[in-house]
């Protein structure tokens, strides 16, 4: 039996090989997933299991849902997106959609974020399957997890009203193989500034969008320091407090112009407890009091306009429920730990679904150019579903 590092590894090459084939799809969020997801349903499909597709409403995208083993009861859910960011202007050294192995790391899009985990689950189905399971594994993998779990929500939609639904879920989002417990809700909105434009040398009379666009940033900088210094605060967290982003920025057409127009988009990635929308209706009674009067002065058919860009709730599973106690025993570890990125275990946990956070992969290799998995990573992964097959199969014979 090979072994890298400490760990045992008899399954490692179909892993990979299922890594390498899921990668192979490019699966940016702006692109459609059907051809992976087709790829899954006929592999599935040919080991005698189910798949119910869940599509956006332009039926370009979909997500999966497809239960191993007997469908009576509730079992266990391994979600993951099929999703990934892109690759443009980034400088990579492979491509990024053929895995090259070197220096025991796969490079990849999607070999940390997060297909890795899905590829090691789909590859170990028919040893599920030939260990009869007594309770289910539901196999969940959605669209549009890069953009703010847009398909999941689709897909919970349907779950919520299903007479048999998971028990428990594990987000297979790249933990390092850890057991996490909690992650930061996340609130984007773009704030539109209509202001007045005028020639530049007569500037007094028109109202600078770009100028109250810039007051508001400044408020939402003071805002994040505010709280970072005097809010809430959890240490668990690496960062531990919750924060404040202003991202992009857009507005003017010609220096000699005063800006008619600006743009700009913001996020609150907040602790769980933390009300987003309190925040959020803070910043727009400082635009709405502070500056529109000032705006309105000179012409009133100026103002701001707030439109959510995206949202998903935080994840707080107590550390004492059934779900943790699980998940420690099929990672080897004893700790837990909260992050801030997302993911959509707090939607799961909203329709009443405990749920965890435990991937191959570090969050730190996410989104860059030359993302890796490490081979060790894969063979933690492949350990924790051989424990779990332990507890969710006949013994061996």
């Amino acid at each position: 039996m090979p072994t890298i590092g400490r760990v045992q590894v008899p399954q490692l090459v179909t892993s990979l090989d299922m890594i390498r084939r899921l990668v192979s799809f490019d699966t940016t969020s702006r692109n459609s997933n059907l051809e992976l997801i087709e790829f899954v349903r006929g592999y599935l499909g040919e080991l005698g299991i189910e798949c119910r597709l869940v599509f956006d409403e332009g039926g370009g995208k979909a997500n999966l849902y497809a239960t191993l083993g007997p469908t009576d009861r509730p079992g266990i859910a391994l979600s993951g997106h099929t999703d990934v960011v892109p690759v443009d202007g980034q400088e990579w050294h492979t491509d990024p959609w053929q895995v090259a192995e070197k220096d025991g790391r796969l490079y990849g899009r999607g070999t940390s974020d997060m297909k890795s985990f899905l590829a090691v689950a789909l590859a170990m189905a028919p040893d599920f399957l030939k260990r009869d399971l007594k309770t289910p594994l539901h196999l969940v993998m959605s669209y549009d997890e890069e953009v703010g779990c847009v398909g999941i929500r689709r897909l919970l939609e349907v779950l919520r009203d299903m007479p048999i639904r998971p028990a428990a879920c594990i987000v297979g989002e790249p933990t390092d193989m850890k057991v996490i417990v909690a992650h930061k809700g996340k609130k984007s909105v773009r704030c539109r500034v209509r202001g007045f434009e005028c020639h530049s040398s007569l500037a007094p009379r028109g109202v600078n969008a770009v100028e109250f666009a810039a007051e508001v940033i400044a408020y939402l900088r003071r805002m994040g320091h505010r709280i970072a210094t005097e809010g809430a605060r959890d240490k668990e967290f690496d960062i531990p407090h919750t924060t404040v982003h202003t991202g992009l920025v857009h507005g003017g057409t010609a220096l000699n112009i005063v800006p008619k127009d600006c743009s700009f988009d913001f996020e609150f990635r907040y602790l769980p407890g933390d009300d987003p929308e309190a925040m959020l209706a803070e910043v727009q009674r400082f635009a709405e009091q502070e500056l529109l009067p000032a705006m309105h002065a000179v012409a009133v058919d100026t103002g701001f306009s707030w439109e959510e860009i995206s949202a998903f709730p935080g994840l707080d599973t107590p550390e004492e429920a059934e779900v943790v106690a699980l998940a420690k025993a099929l990672s080897g570890g004893n700790d837990v730990g909260k992050v801030a990125f997302g993911t959509e275990g707090g939607l799961f946990q909203n329709i009443g679904i405990p749920t965890i956070i435990c991937g191959p992969g570090s969050i730190d290799q996410a989104h860059k150019p030359d993302e890796f998995v490490s081979l060790e990573q894969i063979a933690l992964c492949e350990r924790f579903m051989h424990r779990l097959m332990d507890r969710v199969c006949e013994p061996a014979a």
